[in-house]
């Protein structure tokens, strides 16, 4: 059965969508597509790409808009995409928004769904505090972690915005066990009549 699933899926750091995407994808049989992979993978390949984005973070700038939704439209027009794919990490801002608005229309396709993985901020402080113990990570001081979230809540409340008013948001818990977590979304997804394919 080939039902397409076009998901994107967002949530704070520590929220652990990273997680739940790849078990989400894996059900659907379609591809996680992770702007932050696809950067880390063209650097540590040193592509062309990779050595644009490098001198763009070395400078501390973000990659621009542009250069990543192309990034993602060359990534989706991909063989394994075809039938659906999960977003994660993108789009972050309006103007990415659009920009994927476009490129979906123009292949007469859209968003299925947006699961939004609801976690607490003072819950998200304490994984990511004990990811840093464990991974002995030193940007993961308070300050740090709390500036990232602010970013987060400032850029994604407008996207969720657009995204609610087509009525394709997911609220889902995020606190609780991993498989806990992804019945969640499952039992979201299939209300959509988004079915599970493996």
């Amino acid at each position: 059965m080939t039902s397409s699933a076009r998901l994107l899926i967002v949530g704070p750091q520590g929220s652990g969508k990273g997680t739940q995407g790849v078990r989400i994808a894996e059900s659907y049989g379609i591809p996680v597509i992770s702007t932050g992979d696809i950067f880390r993978a063209n650097i540590k390949n040193g592509t062309e790409l990779g050595k644009q984005v490098t001198s763009i973070l070395d400078r501390g700038d973000l990659v621009p808009d542009e250069l990543t939704s192309e990034i993602v439209r060359d990534r989706l027009s991909q063989e394994d995409a075809a039938n659906g794919f999960l977003l994660d990490g993108y789009p972050r801002n309006a103007a990415q928004v659009a920009h994927l608005e476009q490129f979906l229309s123009s292949r007469g396709e859209a968003l299925d769904a947006v699961i939004l993985l609801d976690v607490p901020r003072d819950e998200s402080i304490s994984r990511l505090s004990l990811r840093a113990k464990e991974q002995g990570r030193s940007d993961d001081t308070p300050e740090a972690i709390g500036h990232r979230l602010d970013i987060y809540e400032h850029e994604t409340a407008p996207i969720l915005e657009t995204y609610s008013d087509r009525g394709i948001v997911d609220r889902i818990d995020g606190v609780g066990s991993l498989d806990e977590i992804t019945e969640r979304i499952t039992a979201a997804l299939d209300a959509r009549g988004l079915r599970v394919t493996v």
